[in-house]
């Protein structure tokens, strides 16, 4: 019996490279975006590719009905959920000092990258709870994916620091709460990562990373941190709830 992995924002980016990972790993997917699904059909494709059940889930998270939308087709459609991977994030329409920077660019950002994935977990870790209560040998996890911004500054991107921030503290609540039920709750914080959010720094990155900024002198890859979503997807970590996995080459760890 294969496992059910939902990952928002999986049509793209890192999303993406989790998606292909898990596909990778035997899983049946349910990609959730806010494209079209005519927009999204080679992407779909090539999941299916590897044999699996994948199915295309439309919704912005930030909106409480299209969150409940996006459970009720996983529901209908397999009738249970593994792993809930909440990758969707979007950055700040305009990078702003934290002296200028608007509200409405704050509600948007926490609105999709803290509300949205926090109200989905509520959601996502409920089922689980009652397939946990049903067959006690239902396994399930949560994934949050979050930024090396949790803890490095960015005046000119606060919004974005502060909901990644957000859902770090996210990661250790419910990891708590769902401790009783042995659903274990994971954080995987990338650093520099090549995907199209990331395009517009480019230059600026390249310089950087040749310049030493991170132990290893590389981008980051999508698969990258797919490879280690997957290692938790799997199982391997169940006795690590709580924890925060980087996936930043070294980028921050001290140095002299």
């Amino acid at each position: 019996m294969k496992s059910i992995a939902l990952i928002t924002g999986g049509s793209r980016g890192i999303g993406y490279g989790i998606a292909i990972e898990l596909a990778a790993n035997d899983f049946d997917l349910a990609i959730n975006g806010t494209r079209s699904p005519d927009q999204v059909e080679d992407v779909m494709q090539k999941l299916k590719g590897f044999g699996n059940d994948v199915i295309y889930c439309r919704g912005n998270i930030s909106s409480a009905t299209d969150r409940e939308n996006i459970l009720r087709q996983v529901r209908e459609h397999y009738g249970k959920l593994h792993v809930l991977v909440n990758n969707a994030g979007v950055a700040p329409k305009e990078r702003r000092d934290i002296l200028d920077a608007t509200e409405e660019s704050f509600d948007d950002v926490i609105s999709t990258n803290l509300k949205g994935p926090y109200f989905l977990t509520q959601k996502a870790a409920n089922w689980m709870i009652e397939q946990k209560k049903n067959d006690p040998e239902f396994t399930g996890c949560i994934i949050n994916i979050s930024s090396i911004s949790a803890t490095v500054a960015s005046v000119n991107r606060g919004e974005y620091c502060i909901s990644k921030a957000g859902i770090s503290m996210a990661t250790k609540l419910f990891a708590v709460r769902l401790g009783e039920f042995n659903i274990p709750v994971f954080e995987v914080r990338p650093g520099v990562i090549d995907t199209d959010m990331t395009a517009g720094v480019k230059e600026k990155y390249d310089k950087l990373i040749e310049e030493g900024l991170c132990v290893q002198q590389r981008w980051g890859e999508p698969e990258d941190v797919g490879k280690v979503v997957a290692s938790l997807a799997r199982g391997n970590f169940m006795y690590s709830t709580g924890q925060v996995i980087m996936v930043d080459g070294g980028l921050t760890i001290p140095r002299l």
